[in-house]
């Protein structure tokens, strides 16, 4: 749990509102602490004691996010267009630190999607050094050479622009236009970029898994978000 704060600063924290706005907040009774309503900013509380409008502090620890990210929207604070920020709880995005996307999906790829306000964690998961895996789900335009699992796995393939070959990737082929990819680093594209190497332009695209995380788990629809435990990631 997070030490002991100022008032203002917690609710500024936790994107509640504004330390300008606090004085009308703690006004209005809106905090208390051990049931006792708080009238000063300035006065230093422990999160856990403390509650808003009647509800805890949420994700005082730290915001742990998966989220099933539709097609259509963008990882992105800045882009024009449905941002998948959108999706989320207003106060959330005025959380700081700031909440931001574990890695990125494009636009036309769906699927399990991490968001945390904790840059230790984000690091931990998209470290080159860590190699966590991802799994994807793909449907292509045209049929999966045979020999695709066998060349992936050599670790040999070079794409275009890049100075190193890819990390080895697992490839299951259940269908000649479809499979499920596991990956071990994240480079830009990196699916759609492989299979188009070998002639097979990917047409759909979800991630299924991050690490022990699977979406199949979490009984998500599009656009629905759940909390996770980070600890799960440990390992």
């Amino acid at each position: 749990m997070p030490p002991e704060m100022r008032t203002d600063a917690l609710l500024s924290r936790y994107g509640y509102c504004s330390r300008r706005e606090t004085a009308a907040w703690l006004a209005a009774g809106r905090v208390t602490c051990k049931g006792i309503a708080v009238r000063n900013g300035k006065e230093k509380v422990e999160p856990a004691d403390v509650l808003v409008d009647g509800a805890p502090v949420e994700f005082a620890d730290g915001l742990y996010v998966a989220l099933n990210k539709p097609l259509g929207c963008t990882c992105s604070h800045r882009e024009d267009g449905e941002l998948v920020y959108d999706l989320l709880p207003e106060r959330w995005l005025r959380r700081n630190p700031g909440v931001n996307t574990v890695g990125r999906l494009d636009k036309e790829t769906s699927g399990l999607l991490l968001l945390t306000d904790d840059g230790t964690f984000e690091h931990r998961l998209t470290s080159p050094k860590k190699h966590v895996p991802k799994v994807y789900r793909f449907v292509t335009s045209a049929p999966v050479p045979e020999s695709a699992p066998a060349l992936f796995a050599e670790g040999t393939l070079m794409l275009e622009s890049e100075k190193t070959p890819c990390l080895p990737p697992e490839l299951a082929l259940p269908a000649p236009c479809a499979g499920e990819p596991t990956l071990h680093e994240g480079r830009y594209h990196q699916v759609r970029r492989m299979l188009a190497a070998v002639g097979a332009p990917v047409i759909e695209l979800e991630r299924l898994a991050i690490g022990p995380l699977r979406l199949a788990d979490l009984n998500l629809a599009p656009g629905e978000w759940c909390a996770i435990d980070p600890h799960l990631f440990d390992n």
